[in-house]
């Protein structure tokens, strides 16, 4: 089995790959990527048993067979090659040798049989979206999942399908993010809950494309396809929480502000506050917004005044900071609205320009009690 490959071309589709081989697997065989050669085609594959991502790469050869090879050993190899040709040609003996312009350095290989086969979809429901659809939603949802695993569903995030629209949700049960578009539909009714890991892999590889992502899945795994690339992933088991009955629906307090400004003023003023509890206070009358933070015990206080337009009854709200900031950081508008009702009750934040047609972010953060 031999075949020839650009070295740089195929570094970047292995670095891809890569981020899903983990650091310490119990099994050995998951340390190296898969090589399937058919004729000039070559898939490679990586996997942890519950992600497996393969790509199709262009090479020169008339051979098939495959084999897995060390990731880290190869990895480490190819980023200090400039751009060549390499040709990998596969030894009798159990060796993988590599010949560039300057050099020839050879590796050992594994039985490509041994790698775990990729999970085929038993009769799969499909949707396609264009691929910067499903990185945006992935984008202003994944920081809001949780890391508890003791409640698994709420760590990944929940992609909910209907013939009316999309719609994306994560939360820690501090804060909630809710992303939906109703410019791209699916054609029957669905949800499921995607884990994080694959959530950032796709992330990392979809970006501003125009293409479209076709995403298959039945009750336990989902498969997205796109370009050369295809990503299997286990889906998290159970059932979601009921995040619109945490939603408020009437908020007839509404703050808004300019994004950047608010942003700044808590960032300067969280760092005044208590180190366990970030708590800061906001302040509310007229057309003034007050900030304010203190940690009583080192003496450390912090007051910002900022103009806003606010429509309401004059109140005091506490937030953590550290989820506010997270939030604000997450839009990218240049104004932003703050609907509240109690101070004991959840606050709202919305984007009020930047938004494409047919798309809409709702987040919702929880109060803290605050010391009077």
């Amino acid at each position: 089995m031999k075949f020839i490959v650009s070295s740089t071309y195929l570094l970047k589709q292995l670095q891809v790959l890569g981020g899903v081989i983990n650091n310490s697997n119990t099994l050995p065989i998951l340390d190296n990527f898969l090589f399937e050669l058919q004729q000039s085609k070559l898939t490679v594959s990586a996997s942890d048993l519950e992600t497996t991502m393969s790509a199709v790469l262009d090479v020169e050869s008339d051979n098939e067979g495959s084999v897995a090879i060390p990731a880290r050993l190869l990895l480490d190899t190819l980023k200090t090659f400039p751009e060549q040709p390499l040709t990998f040609v596969i030894e009798e003996n159990n060796t993988v040798e590599i010949s560039s312009n300057h050099g020839k350095y050879a590796l050992a290989y594994a039985d490509g049989n041994e790698f775990p086969k990729a999970v085929t979809l038993e009769d799969p429901s499909a949707t396609a979206m264009p691929a910067h659809v499903l990185a945006t939603a992935i984008n202003k949802t994944i920081f809001a999942a949780g890391n508890d695993d003791l409640r698994p569903v709420m760590s990944g995030v929940f992609f909910q399908f209907s013939t009316e629209g999309l719609t994306f949700v994560a939360t820690d049960a501090h804060k909630l993010v809710k992303y939906s578009r109703e410019d791209v539909k699916a054609s029957q009714v669905a949800e499921f809950i995607m884990p994080k890991k694959p959530l950032n892999l796709l992330k990392g590889i979809l970006g501003a494309n125009e293409e479209e992502v076709t995403i298959e899945y039945n009750d336990s795994n989902a498969k997205f396809t796109f370009d050369n690339t295809v990503l299997i992933c286990r889906l998290i088991d159970g059932k979601y929480p009921n995040y619109e009955a945490v939603i408020p629906k009437e908020n007839p307090n509404k703050l808004t502000i300019d994004r950047t400004q608010f942003l700044n003023s808590v960032r300067r003023v969280s760092i005044f506050s208590n180190k366990t509890t970030h708590q800061i206070r906001l302040k509310i009358a007229g057309a003034e917004l007050n900030i304010s933070a203190e940690d009583i015990d080192y003496s450390n206080k912090a007051e910002e005044r900022l103009t806003c337009d606010y429509q309401g009854d004059d109140m005091q709200i506490g937030f953590n900071s550290r989820f506010l900031t997270e939030m604000l950081n997450n839009l990218s508008s240049n104004d932003v609205q703050l609907e509240l009702s109690m101070p004991n009750r959840a606050g709202i934040l919305t984007p009020i320009d930047d938004l494409e047609e047919g798309e809409k972010v709702t987040m919702l953060v929880m109060p803290v009690m605050l010391n009077s």
